[in-house]
């Protein structure tokens, strides 16, 4: 895992899959990092073929230190991994390679439950799951059969001491149904109640819902959005992280009537594209910190940073870089870009910056330094 001192593996305890990811020495903080939509446009899977093979290795040079460094770092996987033939939009099918790089890349938990799962079909599901539980990564939101829903819904991860339960809902598969036994968590509030109270009885120090929700492009959430967030944080969710709209959206931390700390993100935008509208060319990464004091689980912070895939022509092929903003906007930046690609990640900073500015609550940036 993210060292020498840390291990994975499977145990079943009351119907479900428990993650260890144990160090040698119990820690009272944990830190959580939550990256958006990781997608492969046909863009992306043509200049990744280099020599015959896919080659992700540029994509994540900038972000492997941040990434590795987080606990626990979670993605939404918003491509299947059906094999041959590949392609991108509109039915995703994408290299095995791309979900190995997410993994070298510090990756811990992958997000299946998002409207692509089905692009091919419950045979692309499935294969999905296959690659991941060949690669030994922990996953949630769809599933192979009864066994996997039973074994994987909640999932349940211990690291350092804590204890959590993860939960993964969409609002739809694009008109496709998977064929039963498969299945994927859709946003059915009877179902989550229910499975919220599976959680529970595992008696975790934090629940969090990855929600794949809200408007493709609009950089506020919608009503649907918010009433689903407040429902959620009542049943007894304490981190609520969006996905879906491919632009990031607003988040808040925010105490309920019995003084516990919620926080949701609205929508995290992506993480990797080949999309090229002004507020879709980046995205946010999420630092929360959990303490554990005497027993009790709080929210000591929650951070933003802001980056900006770079489309970076090299040679014959273009690099998709995923560029930390504060890392190439100084007076000597350590990331340079061409200046049309320097304009298109200033105009998503601020766009994104006044947003949060206005909209935030309890959220604040950080930037990172050194990437390597």
């Amino acid at each position: 895992m993210k060292n020498a001192e840390h291990r994975i593996f499977r145990a079943i305890t009351a119907s479900a899959l428990l993650f260890s990811i144990a160090a040698n020495l119990p820690a009272q903080s944990l830190t959580l990092l939550f990256a958006g939509d990781a997608m492969q446009h046909q863009r992306q899977i043509d200049n990744a073929l280099r020599n015959g093979k896919y080659d992700y290795s540029c994509y994540f040079q900038y972000l492997k230190n941040e990434i590795s460094a987080a606990d626990l770092a979670f993605v939404n996987l918003e491509v299947a991994l059906a094999g041959k033939p590949y392609a991108g939009y509109p039915r995703f099918s994408a290299p095995d390679e791309f979900a190995v790089a997410l993994k070298e890349a510090g990756f811990d938990v992958f997000l299946l439950a998002n409207n692509h799962i089905l692009d091919r079909f419950t045979s692309g599901l499935i294969r999905t799951a296959n690659v991941l539980d060949s690669l030994q990564d922990a996953r949630t939101g769809a599933f192979k059969d009864d066994e996997d829903y039973q074994n994987n819904n909640p999932l349940i991860i211990e690291s350092k001491g804590f204890r959590l339960a993860v939960l993964n809902y969409t609002y739809g598969t694009n008109g496709y149904k998977a064929t039963p036994p498969a299945r994927i968590n859709l946003i059915d509030r009877g179902q989550i109640l229910s499975d919220i109270k599976k959680a529970k009885a595992f008696s975790p120090d934090a629940i969090i819902a990855v929600m794949h929700w809200g408007i493709e492009y609009k950089l506020h959430p919608n009503a649907e959005q918010k009433s689903l967030a407040m429902f959620l944080a009542d049943a007894g969710v304490d981190l609520i992280i969006g996905s879906h709209p491919h632009v990031v959206q607003p988040s808040e931390v925010f105490a309920d009537s019995f003084g516990r700390k919620h926080a949701v993100v609205y929508s995290l935008g992506n993480l990797v594209s080949a999309m090229y509208l002004e507020n879709s060319v980046g995205g946010q990464l999420i630092k929360i910190i959990l303490d554990k004091t005497d027993g009790r689980t709080e929210i000591k912070s929650c951070q933003y940073s802001l980056f900006y895939v770079h489309q970076k022509k090299a040679d014959s092929k273009t690099d998709f870089i995923i560029t930390p903003i504060s890392l190439a906007e100084t007076p000597n930046p350590v990331i340079d870009l061409d200046s049309v690609s320097y304009r298109q990640m200033t105009l998503f900073a601020e766009n994104a910056r006044a947003l949060f500015d206005e909209c935030n609550n309890g959220v604040e940036e950080y930037f990172l330094e050194n990437p390597f």
